[in-house]
């Protein structure tokens, strides 16, 4: 099963969700940040460039729960 920054969802359809809709995105993003670091710890991480992009999309979806 391999990852791709295609989880990641654009501003747009973060709007449409509603606190409880973002809650469970952020909980699905921090698990996801845990795995890539964790295979990054490893030496497994070919992708980089996702945990910058899920370290952004995290902030940008505490925003959006803070704005409601």
């Amino acid at each position: 099963m391999k990852k791709t920054a295609t989880d990641i969802k654009d501003i747009s359809a973060l709007n449409q969700l509603d606190k409880e809709g973002l809650n469970k995105e952020l909980t699905k993003a921090k698990k996801e940040m845990f795995i890539l670091k964790m295979k990054h710890f490893a030496n497994e991480l070919k992708q980089t460039h996702l945990i910058k992009a899920y370290r952004k999309y995290i902030a940008r979806l505490n925003t959006f729960i803070n704005k409601l």
